[in-house]
């Protein structure tokens, strides 16, 4: 019987000790932080920061693919005013021009023909000029009549305004007088088209462009949206730009324009958003991704992401009353938006929590 006993006292011990041991592995949450003698050293609370848990309406966020293009407000298509050879092209396809610069340089029929005119104009100008002076004057001394006096005014004016028309043409066309059309820049940006080699032949009724300059300070991106997520956009929509190109860096910018209208194929709506693109990092062509947020008005306890640590398949926070009073609470994360958590379990609005260098504190407290 003795030995029994002393059996049965030895199986107690074991299990105690083992169920010891089992509760040592879990972190010290709400209901056992009172046995905890930790308390935060003055250097590392000096360090920390602490923040006030809320209620904040909740933001929700669906995923756009989309792609970069030109701002078409910021883009200039350069057409031949006159039929010639191209004899001096002076850039290529991504050279950056200044307004005002020279492109290309043709060899213009049209050109020496709008000089020729001018030249004309401009001597019967100087003959109807003449004529009118003789005749005012022939006028004044009665060997002439008034009618021939109008007639002279009235082919002096014709004259004027002919050589005054002939040099407009000239000056629009580039002003060359010696058979060459010059094709300059009509603003600063990137040559972004090229359809134009030494010694082509141009015509100024085939429809072609030149050259496309585009100033690229500001970009496009036209986003797909599917019919399942159309009732979610509206203009004005904050939205969250990235690329393939540049990891982590996030363009951040608006909803511009909803086209509604889908197309045919694709099945998807267009929609526009405009983004400042300084160092030029955006480029044509580019796919992105785009996050849109929204809200349908729920109210969630939010709380920093950096807030939340991570262990043993569990969320917990940090509540902090004072340095020797802080609580490992376990939390039910309900989504993550940019910077922010939502919390739908847990935790009240109106706490203190540490979001930064929790997991150190954590792991003091556990240990």
């Amino acid at each position: 019987m003795k030995t029994k006993n002393s059996g049965s006292l030895l199986f107690i011990i074991g299990a105690i000790i083992f169920l010891q041991s089992c509760s040592s592995n879990k972190p010290q949450t709400a209901d056992n932080t009172a046995d905890s003698k930790y308390v935060l050293p003055d250097s590392l609370l000096k360090t920390i920061t602490i923040d006030t848990v809320k209620n904040s309406v909740y933001s929700n966020a669906i995923t756009l693919t989309g792609q970069v293009d030109f701002d078409e407000d910021h883009v200039i298509k350069i057409y031949p005013m006159v039929s010639g050879v191209a004899q001096d092209i002076r850039t290529a396809l991504g050279d950056y021009v200044q307004k005002g610069q020279v492109l290309a340089i043709f060899r213009s029929s049209d050109m020496t023909g709008f000089s020729n005119d001018l030249a004309t104009t401009e001597s019967e100008l100087q003959i109807a000029k003449h004529n009118r002076e003789v005749t005012i004057s022939m006028y004044k001394s009665g060997l002439a009549s008034k009618t021939d006096s109008l007639n002279a005014e009235e082919q002096y004016v014709q004259a004027k305004a002919n050589a005054q028309k002939a040099q407009r043409i000239l000056d629009n066309n580039g002003g060359s007088s010696n058979g060459e059309y010059v094709v300059r820049a009509p603003i600063s940006g990137f040559i972004v088209e090229k359809n134009i080699n030494n010694g082509m032949a141009v015509r100024n009724d085939n429809g072609n462009n030149l050259f496309t300059i585009s100033d690229l300070n500001t970009v496009w991106v036209m986003a797909n949206v599917y019919e399942s997520n159309i009732s979610y956009i509206k203009s004005g929509d904050s939205v969250d730009v990235t690329t393939l190109s540049y990891p982590g860096k996030i363009f951040r910018g608006k909803i511009d324009k909803i086209m509604n209208v889908l197309d045919p194929d694709s099945r998807v709506m267009k929609v526009r958003i405009v983004l400042n693109n300084p160092g030029y990092l955006l480029k044509p062509a580019m796919f992105t991704s785009v996050s849109v947020s929204y809200s349908d008005n729920k109210q969630m306890i939010s709380i920093p992401s950096s807030a939340l640590v991570f262990d043993n398949n569990q969320n917990y926070v940090l509540v902090y009353k004072s340095p020797s009073d802080i609580t490992i609470v376990p939390v039910e994360v309900d989504g993550t938006k940019g910077d922010r958590t939502y919390i739908s379990s847990g935790l009240q609005d109106g706490q203190l929590i540490i979001s930064s260098q929790a997991l150190l504190i954590y792991q003091a407290l556990n240990s």
